[in-house]
């Protein structure tokens, strides 16, 4: 049964048709050779029943948030802000580019998004300072991923619908790791801008640093109005969505004045075309990972895998490594549809938090999300900067290392990640 599903997904995603597809006709194979007398109406309930939760509300509209940002002003102020405190440090260009994308993944939520809004701006300044481009553009697709880490987050949104967790208890707990990624990517940062000779650049006066602050508080509302008000409970995630949609409209059509009333429809109409997208994937993954539950497939994978002792760790372990490999070839939201319902029986059996489980999930997503051969950023990387693929991923593995490592150590120390969950719900 499961050579059969994993076979034909195989075969179909060969054949060039799009995810979809091989994630319908994968259980319809299964239940006209396995399961005659099933009834196939259930699968079309599960379809319908996998976009029904309230809580997929929040995804068009943190969607249409960032693309409303990412056309707008708010990145020139968040690198503005960053490079003025940070520009002067030995490897400052690069951390600045870190951390903007830090900030900007705290705006939009979209590594997408932050590859272009940043990527477009910091690259030709690296190239000036005399930064290696290859090393350019596996910094920005690489620190682009911190944006599924740091809240707002559509993967965290897709994993809890799919087991059931807060949403705002996964933002919450997103914030550790996603620092600590950055943290680990600005010490490679520094070092590799000692190898390269890379020039200091001159430090800017407090008065300029203060300038800049002002022009970026506005920007920096975006994650405390979501993060402030999930925490104070003035709001939920689905409702945090909202406001970050109507804070977006009122910054760059009243405030900055960047965008005309005209200027929606075109940006609606992409909203529009990429949550259809994400809809039709979470409604076919909802069937399919339905149907690995009725059919009990985590009974016959996962205790061989875990053998007559079972652990805590093991499982954790099992979990990084399948979903690393599967975002690999995969979008994570597939990946999550996929594999939640093998892995959550044993979750909720050995006693894990889930909400840990779902920060290393989301690690594993932000790492696929730049490895090849599929990886989303490294496409979108091609596309705006009009490099060969070859030239974009030569410098990925240092910084694919430094995703391992932190995620190794969220498995070991797992109060990096859920010490502000704790703090704020417990």
């Amino acid at each position: 049964m499961l050579l059969v599903m994993l076979g034909s997904m195989l075969l179909l995603l060969i054949l060039g048709f799009p995810m979809m597809v091989p994630l319908i006709v994968a259980p319809l194979l299964v239940i006209h050779f396995y399961l005659p007398a099933f009834d196939p109406g259930m699968l079309v309930q599960q379809i319908l029943g996998g976009i029904r939760p309230l809580a997929l509300i929040a995804v068009p509209m943190f969607i249409f948030a960032a693309d409303i940002i990412t056309t707008g002003q708010v990145a020139r102020r968040l690198i503005d802000f960053v490079m003025d405190f940070l520009g002067h440090l030995r490897g400052g260009l690069a951390i600045t580019t870190t951390a903007a994308c830090t900030f900007f993944g705290a705006v939009s939520g979209s590594c997408q998004a932050t590859v272009v809004a940043i990527g477009e701006t910091m690259r030709p300044f690296m190239l000036e300072d005399g930064y290696d481009d290859s090393f350019n553009m596996a910094l920005i697709i690489n620190a682009a991923g911190i944006a599924l880490l740091i809240p707002p987050s559509i993967s965290m949104i897709i994993y809890g619908v799919v087991t059931g967790s807060s949403v705002g208890e996964l933002f919450i707990a997103g914030i550790g790791p996603g620092l600590l990624v950055f943290i680990l990517f600005s010490i490679h940062c520094y070092f590799a801008s000692r190898k390269m000779n890379i020039k200091l650049r001159e430090r800017v006066s407090w008065k300029e640093r203060l300038n800049s602050l002002k022009k970026a508080l506005i920007p920096l509302g975006f994650p405390l109005i979501i993060l402030g008000g999930i925490y104070t409970g003035i709001f939920s995630p689905t409702e945090a969505a909202a406001v970050s949609v109507l804070y977006a409209v009122l910054v760059e059509t009243f405030v900055y004045r960047h965008l005309k009333v005209k200027d929606y429809y075109r940006i609606a109409l992409s909203t529009g075309i990429v949550t259809a997208v994400v809809f039709i994937l979470v409604a076919m993954g909802a069937a399919f990972s339905w149907l690995i539950a009725f059919t009990r497939i985590p009974d016959l994978i996962l205790p061989p895998l875990l053998g007559e002792d079972p652990t805590a760790f093991k499982l954790l372990i099992i979990i990084t490594i399948s979903y690393f490999v599967a975002c690999m070839f995969v979008d994570s939201i597939v990946a999550i549809m996929m594999l939640s319902p093998i892995f959550a029986p044993w979750v909720a059996r050995l006693g894990i938090d889930p909400i840990l489980v779902g920060v290393i999930v989301t690690m594993q997503a932000a790492i696929g999300a730049v490895t090849p051969p599929f990886g989303c950023n490294i496409f979108t990387a091609m596309a705006v900067f009009k490099r060969p693929y070859i030239e974009v991923v030569r410098r990925i593995p240092p910084f694919l290392i430094l995703y391992i490592l932190a995620t190794l150590l969220v498995i070991l120390f797992p109060d990096i990640a859920l010490y502000l969950r704790d703090l704020a719900f417990r």
